[in-house]
């Protein structure tokens, strides 16, 4: 499972942009794809094809304006998916909308609109494509995967302590190689610690100890050849360390939530991986639909840079870990 990532050499994508119009109750809005259309009846962000001679922006304010009948001004870039689908490959890139006037939207092609407040965004059956950006709206940009702790349990647990104080809202606690009972004490303090910030928790690789400590659950590569159905329910996150586009595909067979793909860059913890690099990670985000983390040599400033391939932000350990 661990091949290598295969370059795309089909037809260059399609590029499309769309908008994340909220109201002010902090709603979304979605528009239902028609009758006629690929993926007629699906829920997306409003937008659509940009022309050669187009920048983003201006295609975006341009389809904004015939499709829904308002003129808008583009906020921030949210995240660019590259997406394989059966007869053609698409870029979706997303921005928010600043503002807009020319009063309320209006599905000026027949489109059902609905205004979705964003916990129920992912109710709403979606392209592939889109799901990325619902992940990318809602969830952590940036996924901590611990150090392994040295002699002293109480520094490794202010570690972490400081790394959620410092905004860090996903993490991963791995230590390969502890003795089992010590790492038990330290996951059951360290996952107190994790809620009392009201950040997500996944274990690496103990299915029973994130049942037991009821977390979710981060499977090694390897581990995604053992399961043949989700191996916690619904509602306990479920992530998948994947190097390549079978795992990729395995991850999401088994539902799981979001996946981990690298190394980007050569990292000091596996200097024997010369590193995929963007175009590489790009190439792998379309075979799927899950959202992706980066890893392998990144650090929060890359995450700008990382949602511009498609990723939902950067997973590490030393650049999230507090030094």
């Amino acid at each position: 499972m661990n091949e290598s990532p295969i370059t795309n050499h089909q037809s260059p994508p399609v590029d499309v942009v769309a908008g994340v119009i909220t109201d002010a109750r902090g709603r979304i809005l979605l528009a239902r794809r028609t009758e006629g259309r690929d993926l007629a009846g699906l829920w997306e962000f409003p937008g659509g094809k940009r022309e050669a001679d187009e920048s983003p922006e201006a295609a975006l304010i341009r389809e904004l304006h015939e499709e829904l009948g308002i003129h808008v001004e583009i906020g921030a870039a949210l995240i660019a998916v590259p997406q394989q689908y059966p007869h053609k490959r698409l870029r979706l890139d997303v921005r928010h909308v600043a503002s807009w006037r020319g009063g309320a939207p209006k599905g000026l092609d027949g489109q059902a609109l609905a205004w979705v407040p964003p916990h129920k965004l992912a109710s709403y059956t979606m392209p592939p494509a889109d799901r990325p950006v619902v992940a990318a709206l809602l969830q952590p940009s940036a996924y901590l995967v611990t150090p392994t702790p040295g002699d002293d349990d109480a520094n490794w647990l202010e570690g972490l302590h400081r790394a959620l104080a410092g905004g860090v809202r996903r993490v991963q606690l791995r230590a390969p190689g502890l003795e089992a009972q010590r790492w038990r004490q330290l996951c059951a303090q360290a996952v107190a610690s994790c809620r009392q910030a009201h950040a997500a928790v996944l274990i690496n690789g103990d299915v029973a100890l994130a049942q037991e400590l009821q977390t979710g659950l981060h499977l090694r590569a390897s581990q995604l050849r053992e399961f043949r159905q989700r191996p916690l329910p619904i509602g306990f996150e479920v992530a998948a360390s994947c190097h390549g586009s079978d795992e990729l595909r395995a991850a999401e067979a088994l539902q799981c939530d979001f996946a981990v793909v690298g190394p980007v860059r050569p990292t000091p913890t596996h200097p024997e991986a010369s590193g995929i690099g963007w175009p590489g990670f790009a190439a792998l985000r379309e075979q799927v639909s899950l959202p992706i983390y980066a890893i392998g040599g990144l650090a929060p400033e890359d995450i700008l840079e990382a949602r511009a391939h498609g990723a939902q932000g950067i997973a590490a350990i030393r650049g999230l870990w507090p030094v």
